[in-house]
């Protein structure tokens, strides 16, 4: 056996520790800076590497439960949670998880899963980044430009006449009326939250993610959270929903507990790396680095399901390195800045 490689008891296969730590930690410090558990990443890497589908999806649930802990309390720390909103999330969370988790057993038993969760993740991640670039490049400019139109003739900002996805769904008045006050969001139907994190529970049972990455755009685009209050609550989410199916999936034999734990050695370490570095960039960038990471993911998955057809390793090769690269690159991106601001604050306090 190479000194590096271990043997998986439960998945049956060998694999590297090191690429599992390397893995971990980049997921951790993504996933503390993003409010995401990472398993967005993690299923389609160890999938790539070797895994099979369900224990690809059920392993990396242990591994977000166990990072998330430490995210959740760093950003409670710095006050980025609305603890009403993340623990009524939790609701109908589970049960999406549950129903999710049955649904890959049933397929799994049926025929290749594989395929499908990989289109999945290719239809769901491209779509978001597209739109959160389109966000970014096209919508926030706009209402960038109106505000400062409207400032130049000296009217009151009519930013709120531009009409948002959340907008529109403040506008369903179906009792009973909630309001979240930590996040600033007044009068929206307890039903849509409900049914949001319904299907985001679903989506987290389906993927093997904690929900972060579909959460996290919810919860800015949907409900309507400034973005470091959305980075922090969605992590109270994907703690409880990665806790629950890490449970459900470790009942069905598909959770491989020496690799998680293995993988929670980097996170746990990347995780408070990545809670700190988000009092360091601005909310639209935090959203421009989350759309790159979700494209480049897609593409990494997209390779990936064109080796699993023609067989040809080079498809392989280039989704590993796609996926672990951006990884890699990221937060050694997102260290950087946080090492320099560092810095300028003890200069400053010198």
């Amino acid at each position: 056996m190479n000194i590096i490689n271990i043997h998986l008891p439960v998945a049956g296969i060998e694999f590297s520790a090191v690429l599992l730590v390397l893995i971990g930690f980049c997921v951790g410090v993504l996933g503390g800076f993003f409010g995401v558990g990472g398993g967005w990443m993690i299923t389609p890497a160890l999938n790539i590497f070797g895994f099979h589908m369900a224990f690809a999806i059920g392993t990396p649930l242990a591994n977000i439960f166990g990072q998330s802990i430490g995210a959740v309390r760093k950003h409670h720390r710095m006050g980025n949670i609305d603890w009403k909103l993340g623990l009524v999330s939790i609701v109908t969370s589970v049960f999406g998880v549950e129903i999710g988790s049955r649904v890959i057993i049933a397929m799994e038993k049926a025929g290749d899963v594989g395929v499908i969760v990989r289109w999945c993740y290719i239809f769901l991640l491209s779509v978001l980044g597209v739109y959160m670039m389109y966000d970014y490049f096209v919508i926030h400019p706009r209402l960038v430009k109106l505000a400062e139109d409207e400032a130049a003739n000296g009217a009151r900002s009519g930013t709120a006449r531009v009409m948002t996805i959340s907008d529109k769904l403040h506008r369903i008045n179906i009792p009973p009326m909630i309001s979240f006050p930590a996040s600033g969001v007044e009068g929206v139907s307890l039903w849509v939250i409900l049914i949001v994190f319904l299907v985001t529970g679903f989506l987290s049972g389906f993927m093997g993610v904690g929900g972060g990455f579909i959460i996290l755009p919810v919860l800015v685009y949907l409900i309507g959270l400034p973005t470091t209050i959305a980075v922090g609550t969605s992590l109270v989410t994907v703690l409880f929903t990665a806790a629950y199916g890490c449970f459900t999936y470790a009942l069905k034999g598909r959770v491989e507990v020496l690799a998680a734990f293995i993988m929670l050695i980097g996170a746990s370490v990347g995780a408070q790396i990545g809670a700190t570095a988000v009092k360091y960039i601005k909310g639209y960038g935090i959203r421009l680095l989350f759309a790159i990471m979700v494209i480049l993911a897609g593409f990494s998955v997209l390779t990936e399901q064109f080796y699993k057809t023609s067989g040809k390793p080079l498809f392989q090769t280039l989704a590993g390195i796609t996926l672990m690269g951006t990884a890699l690159a990221m937060s050694v991106m997102i260290i950087g800045r946080l090492v320099i601001e560092e810095r300028k604050n003890r200069v400053k306090a010198e």
